[in-house]
């Protein structure tokens, strides 16, 4: 009887889900005291290790050492910031506030610089690296094209609603906007400073996040009515995938290397999806966060998602730290 229990037991501790086996660890957490409300993007920085935290309802930006897993840094007085990007060459940080239509510049001590006004309900921020011009999503629908060094927007892109997530072709001159509100995806010819075509979004409605699969020609693209993850063919336009995800999902990103997709909602937890080849996409697990925590940030080179956590209730504002796993 000690024997077949015994082998009762080995049976069942391997038929448990190994940690190994996780695509997602959590790793520590972040407490982020004194931070209120809803918190928006996040960016990493790999030259200085800082990952920048938009607190849009604490009017903040929370600067992390992410090698020391510590705040450093707290940038205030911002109206609502929403997202931001780091200049590779510079090192200023363009930094946008939507209540104050504003993009807030910063040099590398993170001393402020220069505002530049205009940009009413300013949004989501990218850097083109090659041109080295920062784009920001505003408005009722428009791409302000920014001079990073003269600190001046040289172009207005009009779109037929407000922007959420876009993305920039790396070996192309493409630029692939959300624009939920018009239910459809406006690609711009960034050389052109024009849209050259509209793909609707027909499989579902409130396009928000979005990540680009450059080397499969991919778009990934997080729905929430209802939850789903649409991938679209860059050439065509074309839907390939439609799969249910996590809901109130506001961040997505493609790992190329792990071939995998993550999406962080607001339902409370990441999806990890396996992307089996350039058309299929399966649920591999669900790693549960807490209410709220829509948005987060994949840094590859340190192979960790970052999840932003509200405070809500008893649970105080923090940011969860996963190791990826290959």
């Amino acid at each position: 009887m000690r024997a077949a229990f015994l082998t009762g037991l080995f049976i069942l501790i391997a038929a448990l889900p190994s940690s190994a086996d996780e695509p997602l660890t959590l790793e520590r957490s972040i407490a982020l005291p004194g931070v209120e409300g809803r918190i928006d993007h996040l960016f990493y920085d790999p030259a200085s290790h800082r990952l920048f935290v938009a607190a849009l309802g604490n009017d903040t930006i929370e600067v992390i050492d992410a090698a020391a897993g510590q705040r450093i840094a707290t940038l205030k007085d911002l109206r609502t910031p929403t997202g931001m990007v780091v200049d590779p060459q510079t090192r200023q940080l363009f930094a946008a506030a939507g209540g104050d239509g504003r993009c807030h510049v910063y040099d590398a001590d993170l001393k402020p610089v220069a505002t530049i006004g205009d940009l009413d309900d300013a949004d989501n921020v990218r850097f083109d690296p090659a041109a080295r011009r920062v784009y920001i999503g505003y408005g009722d629908g428009a791409l302000a094209v920014i001079d990073p060094d003269r600190r001046v927007v040289e172009a207005r892109i009009k779109l037929d609603g407000h922007p959420e997530s876009f993305q920039l072709e790396s070996q192309g001159e493409r630029i692939f906007v959300n624009v939920p509100s018009a239910g459809h995806i406006a690609v711009i010819d960034r050389q052109k400073h024009a849209v050259i075509a509209t793909w609707p979004v027909k499989a579902a409605a409130s396009n928000f996040p979005m990540a680009l699969d450059d080397a499969n020609h991919r778009l990934i693209v997080a729905c929430r009515r209802p939850a789903k993850l649409l991938v679209l063919d860059t050439q065509s336009g074309k839907v390939v995938a439609d799969v249910a995800c996590v809901g109130d999902a506001d961040d997505v990103y493609h790992d190329a290397a792990r071939r995998r997709v993550y999406v962080s909602g607001g339902a409370g937890r990441v999806d990890v999806f396996e992307q089996t080849d350039a058309d299929t996409y399966r649920l591999h697990a669900s790693i549960p966060t807490e209410p709220g925590a829509r948005t987060s940030k994949f840094v590859p080179e340190l192979a960790r998602l970052f999840v932003a956590i509200p405070h809500r209730g008893a649970q105080a504002a923090e940011l969860r730290v996963f190791v990826v796993h290959d």
